[in-house]
């Protein structure tokens, strides 16, 4: 095996586990590891996740390169203000992971919003992504309706998210 697919023949900062390919434990860890990252809200730490050339479809908008990546987020966690983000595992393969999430927000006029959506990655062999497509809908709720407040709490299961 090349230096270029071991993941262990590579600097361990380049390297992000699990690398592919994915076994369900890894495919639910990789998908834990997300989760985690995005409720940080640090553009710089979440992007760090895709390769240097990611490519993204996010509803309408394209992406090309980590750095329109990076000012991407930057933009949406100043629009979406108290983000709180769930993911579900829905399928996987070798290099592929197919998610199901939710998250909530507010925005500047003080709305609340519910977004559901679908994402299908795909990974390099040093467990960057380096293709995301994201399908999402958004729905006002009210604020006594949000249910996701924050990181995922140490006690929570990871039950399936509701369909409403």
């Amino acid at each position: 095996m090349s230096a270029a697919r071991d993941p262990h023949a590579l600097p361990a900062a380049r390297v992000r586990p699990p690398v592919p390919p994915f076994t369900e434990a890894d495919a639910l860890a990789k998908v834990q590891a997300a989760e985690d990252a995005w409720n940080t809200r640090d553009p710089d730490r979440v992007a760090l996740a895709y390769t240097e050339d990611s490519v993204w479809r996010n509803r309408g908008t394209f992406l090309h390169g980590r750095e329109e990546i990076r000012a991407f987020l930057a933009a949406k966690w100043r629009r979406e203000l108290d983000y709180a983000l769930r993911k579900e595992l829905w399928s996987f393969g070798d290099d592929r992971i197919a998610v199901r999430f939710q998250y909530e927000w507010r925005d500047a006029d003080g709305g609340h919003w519910r977004s559901y959506g679908n994402e299908l990655w795909e990974f390099d062999a040093l467990g960057l992504m380096r293709r995301r497509e994201a399908s999402i809908n958004d729905m006002p709720i009210r604020a006594e309706e949000r249910r996701i407040l924050g990181r995922r709490p140490a006690g929570e299961t990871r039950g399936a998210l509701p369909l409403a």
